[in-house]
């Protein structure tokens, strides 16, 4: 299976996603965010996979939005059909139900960090350099860079980022803890899906339901993770199966409480 701007293999119970523009460094405009939103469609449909990797394609993982694409929108264009599409784009990624390991092979920049932070893991080789650089063009960060980012690594970092346009290396992200590990030039979808091997080992129901609820006590949409995971739990009563058949068969329910 595959995309011409998101390409998608799956073997062994691992997904790959590879964001595939690599003569742009892999910067997103909006047929690469469709096609991310229907590659996380896909994968989620389909239940032999355990856990999902994304990477880019060639020197970069992503140097976020192309300016081409966003630069001669009008605001209400830009605020509608861009910052916002690409956030629900994004939060479709991080809300997968099975864990998701950015395998950062290449810079990430702007929305490529954030990208990159929408997974639950972030690998990354030794080379590539962070960055949220969108202030020095006159705008901010708009697919979740001082939302999602402050809440998993904490303000003072992204602080650094937006207002003094720091760049951190590989080694210096994972000491502040933007990247999980370091992995030499080269290795980093092999180290990636060592991680998604590790992953794919344990209970799928039980990672769904953790990451549900780590994104709760983040503070990550409490509201959407405390109705998915009451939703699953009920699902498995036997008063919803009695009620589904009642309603087929036109007859009152008998519920008996059973879990």
């Amino acid at each position: 299976m595959s995309d011409a701007r998101i390409r998608i293999e799956i073997e062994g119970g691992i997904a790959i996603l590879t964001v595939a523009r690599a003569e742009k460094l892999n910067a997103l405009d909006i047929d690469m965010l469709k096609a991310l939103a229907a590659a996380c469609d896909t994968v989620e449909a389909d239940a032999s996979v355990r856990a999902v990797i994304l990477t880019g394609e060639g020197k970069a993982f992503s140097a976020g939005g192309d300016i081409k694409a966003w630069g001669a929108m009008s605001p209400n264009e830009f605020g509608h059909a861009w910052v916002r599409f690409g956030h629900r784009v994004f939060e479709r990624l991080a809300t997968l139900r099975m864990p998701v390991i950015a395998a950062m092979n290449g810079h990430a920049l702007g929305g490529g960090l954030e990208l990159a932070a929408a997974a639950d893991i972030r690998i990354a080789e030794s080379q590539i350099k962070i960055g949220l650089p969108e202030t020095s063009l006159g705008m901010v960060p708009g697919w979740s860079g001082t939302q999602r980012l402050v809440r998993r690594f904490g303000a003072q970092v992204v602080r650094r980022m937006v207002l003094g346009g720091e760049m951190f290396t590989a080694e210096e992200a994972r000491v502040l803890g933007l990247v999980d590990a370091v992995a030499e030039t080269g290795t980093v979808v092999a180290a990636a899906m060592d991680y998604a091997h590790r992953i794919a080992k344990r209970g799928p129901a039980a990672l769904e339901i953790c990451k549900l609820m780590i994104a709760a006590a983040n503070g990550e949409d409490n509201g959407t993770a405390v109705e998915a995971l009451g939703s699953i739990l009920a699902a498995k009563t036997g008063d919803m199966k009695e009620g589904v058949a009642a309603f087929s068969g036109k007859r009152p329910a008998e519920f008996k409480g059973e879990w």
